[in-house]
């Protein structure tokens, strides 16, 4: 089998949701009086003072972004909760910051140590928000952000005892009607004869569909979280009885029970032998035509529909099972037996049928989500089977693929369901396999090398972000995440500091130090995002439904205004300010599984002491 060359796609879910664009504006007509109104954005202050709205930990990074045209220092004090001066200095002129359009000055104040809540910094007459100074900071999103994959399950009710009396609701396509699934789907026209229980697994993103390719990054990177955590000495965070989860107190890490309710799903997908094409992956299910906004996932009355199966899905199943096999054997060892059976099935599969390719045409009540380069793919499972097994043929795949020593595979807009190369380097450079030590070496260099351009990117803006001016793309917010979990893991390779301060301060710009003081995460900040695009977290449209749930990030800045809503608000925008927290705003204000993952990942990492 030949790979093809190697590319480097922004990883958005699929401009094809424009489809829903009319959809959406006839559910905004018709928003109830009384229902909020959508936030307006907010202008480019001439001075404003950003920070991280959750705080700072003591022993990590403390700066600020200051929006200044001065062009000489700026003098600037921290005050605690009663107004006494903490400390104070002057700032560094940073200059004319290209994302976002600003003129910055940096403000660090990394040098104080104290604790406290209620911190404000004030600089040239104006006050930031105010922010902690705690070693606990990241305990709380550390949680939420894992609780959105329970509140996102499918099959299930969700208790008002993990959730909250606002966030229960009825399990949802199960057959209960008016759904007409998930426990015996069709395949759309011309694609099999039969039908299967796909019950179970998380909503994608505010849409009710489900998807193999996202679902497969998804849920990587909660059992790597896991796997990170245990390998450094603080798995206990993330154990038996420390999440919001049904099945806590079963002697299982928690986070291993939130991430199982995705695999089982993923390997319900999986063609069953007999079949044609057995072993594949199913790309999709959802909808049969788009629903609107809102609607409760046991309410709706849509038919249900299998998508083709894909070689993209079948190598998201393989990885994410091999991984499985490894992570969850001290745990469950039947469990972890299913699914290294079901990762060599589907590894087999996808090697007897290496090109069938998800088309982007087949964006009829869910999103395509296609991939015309699946190399990285083969990659990636293969580094994850070989990571599990040591199996020679699993080596022989890594070691021949060129995506095994490509300079390039770290793209500077972050990895994606859609660009997983990284994937397989993470992998092989982090968990104990047989490569020679050589090769080894090369691959731990390429994740620290990574990590040393992201840096590299960060200190050349006013907003230490790790992503380009031209990447703010849909889900930039994901993108952000993924990099940061990079400089996480090289901070693990090297124990040099500067990665977790890299790691740390993609945490800042996610939590309000950016271009519009904005923090992306529902629940946390003064000025946090509440109206992220859900068709059952959809307050905005129907006052007797919640808000997202606290630790919900929303996609972000996406210069491309896929949506009626930001076409119409942010036209002109800066690339780092094309955001607008409206529940309209798909394009920049969705929610989605392969976004809060990389939260989650970095939330747990933050919060780690000692």
């Amino acid at each position: 089998m030949s790979l093809p060359l190697l590319r480097r796609p922004r990883g958005t879910r699929a401009a094809t949701a424009l489809l829903t664009g009319a959809l959406l504006l006839i559910a905004a007509q018709s928003a109830p009086a009384g229902a909020d109104s959508p936030t307006a954005p907010a202008a480019a202050a001439p001075s404003a003072v950003q920070v991280n709205q959750l705080g700072y930990l003591p022993d990590g990074p403390k700066r600020a972004t200051v929006v200044s045209a001065s062009t000489t220092a700026l003098p600037w004090q921290l005050r605690d909760a009663a107004g006494r001066t903490a400390a104070s200095g002057t700032t560094t002129v940073r200059g004319a910051d290209a994302a976002s359009g600003q003129s910055a000055h940096l403000v660090d104040f990394s040098a104080y140590r104290g604790t406290g809540t209620g911190y404000t910094l004030t600089v040239d007459g104006r006050t930031s928000h105010p922010f902690d100074l705690r070693a606990n900071l990241y305990d709380g999103l550390r949680a939420d952000a894992m609780s959105f994959f329970y509140q996102q399950r499918s099959g299930i009710p969700i208790e008002a005892s993990l959730a909250g009396a606002d966030y229960a609701r009825p399990a949802g396509h199960l057959g209960v009607a008016p759904n007409r699934g998930d426990t015996a789907v069709p395949c759309v026209s011309g694609v099999c004869d039969y039908t299967r229980d796909v019950r179970g697994g998380w909503y994608d993103a505010g849409d009710q569909g489900k998807y193999v390719v996202n679902g497969g990054l998804a849920v990587w990177q909660l059992v790597n979280s896991f796997e990170r955590a245990k390998r450094t000495g603080h798995a206990a965070a993330l154990g038996d009885a420390t999440l919001r989860v049904p099945e806590r107190g079963n002697g299982i890490p928690d986070v291993l029970d939130e991430a199982r309710w995705e695999l089982e799903f993923l390997m319900r997908m999986q063609i069953p032998e007999g079949k044609p094409r057995a072993g594949m992956a199913f790309h999709k299910v959802h909808d049969a035509a788009w629903t609107g906004l809102p609607t409760r996932p046991e309410q709706d009355a849509e038919p249900r529909e299998l998508h083709a199966p894909s070689t993209a899905a079948t190598l998201n199943l393989a990885a994410a099972a091999a991984q499985c096999a490894r992570v969850y054997a001290p745990y469950d060892a039947a469990f972890a037996a299913r699914c290294l059976d079901s990762a060599r099935r589907a590894w087999a599969a996808a090697r007897a049928n290496p090109g069938v390719l998800a088309p982007a045409s087949d964006s009829t009540g869910g999103g395509a989500y296609d991939d015309s380069e699946v190399g990285d793919e083969f990659y990636w499972a293969a580094a994850e089977l070989y990571a599990t097994t040591g199996e020679a043929r699993y080596r022989d795949a890594v070691t021949s693929s060129p995506y095994h020593t490509a300079s390039d595979v770290f793209a500077p807009v972050g990895f994606s369901w859609q660009d997983t190369g990284p994937l397989g380097r993470i992998v092989l450079a982090t968990v104990p396999n047989g490569l020679p030590a050589t090769d080894l070496a090369r691959v731990r260099a390429s994740v620290v090398s990574a990590a040393d351009a992201r840096l590299s990117t960060m200190a050349a803006q006013g907003y230490a972000v790790p992503l380009p001016a031209d990447g703010y793309v849909w889900g930039s917010n994901g993108q952000v995440a993924n990099n940061g979990t990079v400089l996480a893991v090289a901070y693990e390779l090297t124990e040099q500091r500067r990665y977790r301060t890299g790691a740390l301060e993609t945490l800042d710009y996610l939590l309000g130090r950016n271009a519009l003081g904005q923090s992306y995460v529902t629940g946390y900040g003064e000025r946090a995002s509440q109206n992220q695009h859900h068709r059952f977290w959809a307050h905005q449209y129907d006052a007797s439904l919640p808000n997202p749930p606290a630790g919900s990030i929303a996609g972000g800045a996406n210069s491309g205004l896929q949506d009626p809503v930001a076409q119409e608000k942010l036209p002109g925008c800066a690339p780092a300010a094309c955001y607008i927290d409206d529940i309209g705003s798909y394009s920049t204000n969705e929610v989605a599984i392969n976004w809060n993952a990389p939260l989650a990942w970095l939330a747990a990492f933050a919060a780690e002491r000692g």
